[in-house]
């Protein structure tokens, strides 16, 4: 065989080899570019809940004068998934009975950071006074338990890597039923 042979078939060998090394690093690249677009660029919507709490503080009237007056720290949790914080604006939370609102709890501008619940703890203090009728009051007064809920919405921003900026919207809806008689929530469920 020819020297000049050889020589080519060195140099054929050493392009393959390039261009395998090429290819397995475009190959590379593009897998971590799915996986940064798919998991890492996901914006999600924060969960935005009222978490279990205890009633300080309970009146209630009797059946015939149905009425109730309580007051609470409410624990209201705002749980960010996303790879980036997520800055809201200061927001209300609607307490209400039967769709008539008995109460109502103000929620500080704040940020939750990425990864994880942002805990903040706020004093509500619900009245029957603006019930116009109060007749399911005193039916659920005497079976010892009153029925809640509670609605509210928390807009903002989520941040990753410093420039990419989406909004987004946190809804709660909650519905809570507390016993008169231990000032407990018996249950708590949140959409």
């Amino acid at each position: 065989m020819p020297m000049g042979y050889m020589d080519e078939e060195a140099k054929r060998k050493k392009r393959m080899k390039w261009t395998i090394g090429i290819i397995a690093f475009v190959i590379f690249q593009v897998v971590q570019a799915l996986f940064f677009v798919l998991v890492i660029m996901k914006f999600k919507s924060p969960k935005f809940r009222v978490g279990e709490f205890n009633v300080q503080t309970l009146n209630v009237g009797t059946q015939a004068s149905p009425s109730f007056n309580m007051t609470f720290v409410a624990p209201i949790r705002v749980k960010n998934t996303n790879w980036g914080p997520f800055k809201y604006d200061a927001s209300t939370v609607d307490f209400t009975y039967g769709g008539v609102q008995v109460g109502q709890a103000i929620i500080p501008k704040s940020k939750a950071n990425f990864k994880s619940t942002k805990k903040i703890d706020v004093s509500v203090t619900l009245s029957s006074a603006n019930l116009l009728t109060t007749s399911n009051l005193g039916s659920e007064l005497s079976s010892g338990i009153i029925t809640l809920n509670s609605q509210g919405a928390l807009k903002g921003k989520v941040t990753i890597m410093f420039m990419f900026k989406k909004t987004k919207i946190s809804q709660m809806n909650c519905t809570m039923a507390i016993v008169t008689a231990t000032k407990a929530v018996q249950s708590l469920s949140c959409k």
